[in-house]
C-alpha cells in the first residue's frame, strides 16, 4: 500500500511538471479542441443531466463547455468539496449568471457556499447521465489519477447505488497528462473514456 501511494505521488509530481510547462496559449488550444470533441460525442448529445467541473489552472478549461450545457437546455451540475473529507455534492447551477457570483475556496476554486441549502443535489433527484471528470493523469485502459482525496471514487460509488445507476464518466484530458500505466487499488474507479488531442 505504501509503495502504491508513493508511486501516485512520484507520477503526480512528474504531470504537474508537465503540465506546468504548457503555455496558456498552448492549454486553451487543447481545451477547444477537447470541448469540440466532446460537443460531438453521443453521450454529451444526448445526456440531460451532466455534472461538469469548474477548470483549475492545471485543467482542460470547461467555461465554454458549462456555456454549451445552458444552451442546449441542459440540467447542470458542479461539484462542492468538503476540505475536512472526502465528501462532495453536485449542486445545480441555475445559469452562467449563477457561476459568477460563486464565492471561491482556499483551494482558489469556486463553489457553493458550504450553508447554501437552496440548491437541488443530483443524486437527490434524477440522478446523472454523464459526469466530466477532472484528474491529474490518466492512462488509456480509463485508470485515473485524481489528486489523492478521493472526491470522485467516493462520489462514483454513491452513484452506482443510486436507482438511476451509474453515469457514463468522461475525462478531459492535456495530452501531456496521459500516461502508459497509472497505479491503482481497488477503490479507484475506471473511466468510461478519456478525450485528448490525438492524431486522428
Amino acid at each position: 500500500m505504501a509503495a502504491l501511494r508513493a508511486a501516485k505521488q512520484a507520477l503526480r509530481r512528474e504531470i504537474k511538471r508537465r503540465v506546468s510547462a504548457l503555455s496558456v496559449e498552448e492549454k486553451r488550444r487543447q481545451s477547444v479542441l477537447v470541448s469540440q470533441k466532446l460537443f460531438r460525442h453521443p453521450k454529451y448529445v444526448s445526456c440531460k443531466r451532466i455534472a461538469v467541473f469548474l477548470s483549475m489552472d492545471d485543467e482542460v478549461r470547461t467555461e465554454e463547455i458549462i456555456k454549451d450545457v445552458f444552451k442546449c437546455g441542459k440540467s447542470c451540475f458542479i461539484p462542492r468539496y468538503e476540505s475536512s473529507s472526502s465528501h462532495m455534492d453536485m449542486l445545480r447551477l441555475n445559469s452562467l449568471q449563477d457561476m459568477e457570483t460563486l464565492p471561491l475556496t482556499s483551494w482558489n476554486i469556486q463553489q457553493p457556499a458550504q450553508d447554501d441549502t437552496s440548491r437541488e443535489e443530483a443524486l437527490a433527484s434524477g440522478g446523472l447521465d454523464l459526469i466530466l471528470m477532472p484528474g491529474l493523469g490518466f492512462d488509456r485502459v480509463g485508470k485515473r489519477l485524481g489528486r489523492g482525496k478521493g472526491f470522485y471514487d467516493t462520489y462514483l460509488e454513491r452513484c452506482i447505488r443510486h436507482p438511476k445507476g451509474k453515469p457514463y464518466t468522461i475525462a478531459l484530458a492535456f495530452k501531456e497528462q496521459l500516461c502508459q500505466e497509472i497505479p491503482v487499488d481497488d477503490n479507484d474507479v475506471l473511466i468510461d473514456e478519456i478525450l485528448y488531442e490525438d492524431d486522428e
